[in-house]
């Protein structure tokens, strides 16, 4: 008799953390993104505040996957065990190939459009840690996690401004 498949959720949550610190990503520095994307919105905006919603982004499981599956395809890149072409589309982060901007957006399609919008602000102007990540010349790719880390502090910036709006409503609500 086969045992059903059954895949522990906090397993995954582990290794998408783990993976992300073992590439040196740690949820500081997607928070300085957040924080980054939002501190001209809300200028009573905190680390803190950043780094809570960096860790509920994480939380959610599409994101795990999406962070699993891009630092895999990083990795077998630098490996040099893809196949050709997509071995040197991948290792030399090639403009026209794209799938590492969609790998980002099953992220940010989490958190809506204001999420959308600021993917797109950092991965273009590649702030804090992105600039390390985006950086060809070291012994890591990072054609997905860039993206990756880009989309998370996207979506964490995105769920914070629509707690904000949220507590905003509830200190003045509106009239009839």
């Amino acid at each position: 008799m086969t045992v059903p498949y059954n895949l522990n959720s906090a397993s995954v949550a582990n290794a998408a953390k783990s993976w992300l610190i073992q590439r040196g990503v740690n949820v500081i520095d997607m928070a300085e993104l957040t924080y980054f994307l939002q501190k001209d919105y809300y200028p009573t905006l905190t680390m803190e505040q950043c780094i809570e919603s960096v860790n509920a982004v994480i939380e959610k499981r599409e994101v795990q996957n999406a962070i699993l599956t891009g630092i895999q395809l990083d990795i077998l890149a630098e490996e040099g065990k893809l196949m050709p072409p997509l071995q040197e589309m991948i290792e030399n982060d090639e403009g026209l190939y794209g799938c590492d901007e969609i790998l980002a957006l099953s992220i940010v399609n989490v958190y809506g459009s204001i999420g959308l919008t600021n993917f797109g602000y950092v991965d273009k102007l590649k702030p804090g840690i992105l600039k390390m990540l985006n950086d060809k010349h070291g012994e890591h790719k990072h054609t997905f996690l860039d993206d990756i880390v880009g989309a998370i502090a996207a979506s964490a910036s995105s769920r914070i401004a629509h707690r904000k709006q949220a507590e905003k409503e509830i200190d003045h609500p509106a009239g009839p």
